[in-house]
């Protein structure tokens, strides 16, 4: 669910050309459609599957707890495998890698059209991950080194807006698709968008690289390992009890991976995820924010696209339409907000940002009820999508603000990377909070228990916009060229 926002890295520093590859001019208009259009699959399959959750519960016979691993799978995975196909694009070739990666994603898309039991989405949505994982931070890679410096600034616009229009139309598409054929045919048009990708991508994006650095597997398996553990207590708590074996064993490991992943990145010749980077206090605080907001805002959509089916009504064509105010208010505040954030900086720009969502979605807490009130909801809706619109390109700048051209794309990584995690753990602990409470997927045990998820959700939008109150001041830097 890879809200997926922009996650801008900057241009890679010039590079000999026996390791760049081909310089050869394309018309931008290609190389934009080239590199996003995989980008945009990977995006839409965030949130095209929450307008799905109703019926692939009824159709597949899923538990809330399996629901919510078919979000999970994706997300986890995507996380997971990201820092290190930057890595493996940067030692194999960016744009081999990126082909690779669509070719796992379409035929992963392909088996959770065909999938019969929960298991098998989970484990299909699994493996599409993997390939989500190489097509994020490398298309934008490719991109930036197929166009001149100048169109740079306008090719990067673009991509972003494509973005964020693959985030904003998911529930919408996911619910027209499912409304007007069946849930399978949400997987199924991956397909031939992945086959007409790859001849493009062979046609528009040339083949570079960069520092050939071993991959650390083992980082990959230890952060991995630890954030998938945690997530896997959180979600079993109400269950299997918070105080039981399985619950409290599956966090503690979760917690010693990742302690023991943070100890071997310090030693390490080539880390997965340099620490260093995390002296830079804009970075540092910008990825804090990233993954409380993804938390809050994420975790809060999980729920309430299934109350607007569940106690609304609704059909998922009729949700995905009732979310528009919010889903698509992004597209037009997010360029705006990248433009001025120059001149009046990033920490005003995404303080302000979290605070309307934390509003609109503590809003939506306060008037939630067992009668669906449409217009009492839009400006709720309005508020947390133009939230979220000065949130993303600005959290982009300043994570970038300082970094070196050679750690822009790891930099980008470590961002998208978080944010991922953020979705997951807001998942899991706004439905531990719902089960917790005695939800169930009928209008009448739907609202009580939500409400204080919802709240959940609010509370961390709160603290991401006083954890945001750190950023440094004053004007933003270029994302455009970084430090050198």
């Amino acid at each position: 669910m890879t809200l997926v926002d922009s996650s801008l890295p900057t241009a890679p520093a010039p590079q000999p050309a026996a390791r760049a590859g081909a310089r050869r001019r394309v018309p931008v208009w290609l190389a934009v459609v080239a590199a996003s259009v995989p980008m945009f699959m990977a995006t839409l399959d965030n949130l095209v599957v929450t307008s799905a959750l109703p019926v692939l519960g009824r159709e597949l016979g899923a538990s809330v707890e399996q629901l919510q691993w078919f979000v999970n799978a994706y997300t986890l995975s995507f996380a997971t495998f990201m820092l290190l196909a930057v890595a493996l694009g940067d030692r194999l070739g960016r744009r081999s890698v990126f082909l690779a990666g669509i070719t796992v994603f379409t035929l992963a898309s392909a088996l959770c059209a065909m999938a019969i039991e929960p298991w098998m989405l989970i484990a299909a949505r699994a493996v599409q991950g993997l390939g989500a994982a190489a097509l994020m931070p490398l298309s934008l890679t490719l991109l930036v080194g197929s166009v001149s410096k100048r169109m740079r600034p306008l090719a990067i616009g673009i991509w972003g807006g494509i973005s964020g229009l693959g985030v904003a139309l998911g529930p919408l598409i996911g619910g027209a698709v499912i409304q007007g054929w069946s849930w399978d045919a949400i997987f199924w048009l991956n397909v031939p968008v992945g086959v007409v990708s790859i001849p493009l991508v062979l046609l528009a994006l040339p083949n570079s690289f960069g520092a050939r650095l071993r991959a650390d597997l083992l980082g990959v398996l230890l952060a991995g390992g630890g954030v998938l553990a945690v997530v896997y207590g959180i979600v079993r708590g109400n269950d299997a009890g918070w105080g039981s074996l399985e619950v409290m064993g599956a966090l503690v490991l979760g917690a010693l991976l990742i302690g023991a992943f943070i100890l071997w990145e310090r030693r390490v010749p080539n880390p997965l995820l340099p620490l260093r980077l995390f002296r830079d206090r804009s970075f540092s605080v910008a990825n804090v924010v990233g993954l409380v907001f993804s938390f809050g805002i994420f975790g809060s959509v999980f729920i309430l696209i299934q109350y607007l089916q569940i106690v609304g009504g609704a059909t998922p064509l009729e949700a995905g339409v009732m979310t528009m105010p919010w889903t698509l208010a992004p597209m037009v505040v997010a360029p705006l907000a990248g433009l001025v954030a120059s001149r009046v900086g990033t920490r005003a720009l995404i303080v302000a940002g979290l605070l309307l969502q934390a509003a609109g979605v503590g809003w939506i807490a306060l008037i939630l009820s067992t009668t669906l009130d449409y217009g009492a909801l839009v400006p709720a809706f309005v508020f947390a999508g133009v939230g979220m619109g000065l949130v993303f390109a600005p959290s982009s700048t300043a994570v970038l603000a300082t970094m070196t051209a050679d750690d822009n794309a790891k930099a980008s990584g470590t961002n998208s990377t978080l944010r991922e995690i953020g979705v997951a753990l807001g998942i899991a602990v706004l439905t531990a909070v719902f089960t917790g409470a005695g939800g169930s997927f009928t209008p009448d045990g739907y609202v009580d228990a939500a409400v204080p998820a919802i709240w959940v959700g609010a509370a961390a939008l709160l603290a991401a916009a006083l954890t945001a109150l750190a950023l440094p001041s004053g004007r933003a830097a270029s994302a455009s060229t970084g430090r050198r």
